[in-house]
């Protein structure tokens, strides 16, 4: 209990529990439902709660946990929720029950929560930063690039909460775990964060025996070298465990129909409100300014390499080199119109045409230029995995700086780790958000978009 003192760690999970129950309890004395029998109600909505919060791990929010992943974890408490609620009435056989009285309920509990939610969330942030309580004595064993960017993070992110101690160089000549142990136990450290790579395997078993001994929180910081780098996924056989090297969310069946769902309704929505009315007003200043079609269309690799035509409004006068080459700083092949609607990235609209006939997503991994696919695909490692999902208008690559020319291996190499994150972690918010951060940017501008 002494890695406990002062932190007050163990509280908040059954604080949070006590407010949520109290709330749910609570509304129901508020609002008319026409309920035969109250108490055995409000037993079957709180037992149900716990029930579907401990399967849903709705109470397992970490210092850490980024605000994007609690919003889903409120979604689906209450998408759950709702089927036990409603199912009540069937249940205990009570047809005399609101259903408009349940939704009302429905509706004040889910914003109450909500509400109290985030107020815990953010306090919790405020009274780690701003008054350094609730907070973990850390220390770091190992030195190498990822154990000095967690550093960073440590000494930055005040609002995680962790208070950085020591690091610990394992290449230094008196490095011993022994002094390690006695700085942790002396210092009252309450994490341990030690990179894979240095250890051998023996002192690893040493250190996971002293974590689980004097009751430490032991973590691992993997190596950009090894297999544990990456998001590994752990199923058994029967009776063998087996490690997956990266799990892709989209290959999932629900995913895919959310994803697409989400598409076509987003892609309709755009076609019918904007397109519509833009398109002939852009048709005739194109047609003004150059000689030629108002689309362009050019061939693009998208998902499993499969070849699609892609379509955007005309930016350059025509030329050979426009299947071979990506527009450059100052090119004098984009018009004056074109120049406009690359800054604003209007010449990309025509492509959620791409979208409703299924070749690409809103967001996704940018699609390259045949050539340039078959280019980057010998030059850079990885570069293939983008190909797992469909190709998307706009990407974490685009919106995280990583747009328009390439000028140096750099700009592929850090593009392709950020379609390669977006592949791993996709959620239908991360594309939300995606989207959101492609709006603001096209109405600031960006250095690359010409």
């Amino acid at each position: 209990m002494g890695t406990k003192k002062g932190r007050y760690s163990g509280y908040i999970r059954p604080v949070s529990y006590v407010i949520d129950l109290s709330i749910i309890i609570a509304t129901v004395f508020l609002l008319e439902m026409n309920l035969t029998n109250i108490y055995v109600f409000i037993t079957y909505q709180a037992v149900f709660w716990v029930l579907i919060a401990f399967r849903n791990q709705f109470y397992e929010v970490q210092r850490h946990t980024k605000i994007i992943q609690v919003i889903p974890l409120l979604f689906r408490q209450f998408l759950f929720f709702s089927i036990v609620t409603y199912a009540y009435i069937g249940f205990f056989k009570q047809p005399s029950i609101s259903r408009l009285g349940l939704a009302s309920y429905l509706g004040v509990v889910f914003t109450l929560i909500t509400m109290v939610k985030f107020l815990i969330f953010f306090l919790l942030k405020r009274y780690r930063s701003v008054l350094s309580g609730n907070t973990r004595n850390v220390i770091v064993i190992g030195d190498n690039e990822k154990t000095r960017q967690l550093i960073r993070i440590f000494n930055t992110r005040l609002d995680f909460g962790y208070q950085f101690k020591k690091q610990f160089t394992v290449k230094e000549d008196d490095f011993s775990l022994h002094k390690c142990f006695s700085f942790i136990i002396e210092n009252d450290i309450n994490e341990i964060y030690s990179s894979v790579a240095e250890l051998s395997n023996k002192q690893i078993n040493k250190l996971i025996d002293f974590a689980d001994n004097n009751l430490k929180e032991l973590k691992f910081i993997p190596d950009n070298k090894d297999i544990y780098a990456k998001k590994l996924k752990y199923e058994y056989y029967d009776y063998i465990p087996i490690l997956s090297l990266r799990t892709i969310p989209l290959q999932d069946t629900l995913n895919q129909f959310l994803k697409r769902l989400f598409d076509i309704l987003f892609a309709a929505s755009v076609i019918v409100f904007v397109l519509s009315w833009l398109t002939p007003i852009l048709a005739i200043l194109i047609k003004l300014e150059s000689k030629g079609p108002v689309f362009f269309k050019q061939s693009r690799n998208g998902f499993n390499y499969e070849e699609f035509d892609c379509y955007k409004f005309r930016s350059m006068t025509p030329n050979k080199e426009a299947n071979m080459s990506q527009a450059t700083k100052g090119d004098l092949r984009v018009t004056k119109i074109g120049r406009f609607i690359r800054k604003t990235s209007i010449d990309e609209l025509p492509q959620f045409f791409n979208v409703l006939f299924g070749d690409m997503s809103v967001v996704g991994p940018r699609p390259h230029m045949v050539s340039h696919t078959n280019m980057f695909a010998q030059r850079i490692d990885k570069f293939m995995v983008r190909h797992f999902v469909k190709p998307g208008i706009t990407g974490l690559a685009q919106v995280s700086g990583f747009r328009g020319e390439i000028e140096k291996d750099k700009d592929i190499i850090n593009r392709v780790k950020y379609d390669i994150f977006y592949i791993e972690n996709w959620s239908l918010l991360l594309d939300i958000k995606i989207i959101v951060q492609t709006f603001l940017n096209a109405i600031k501008g960006e250095e690359k978009a010409y």
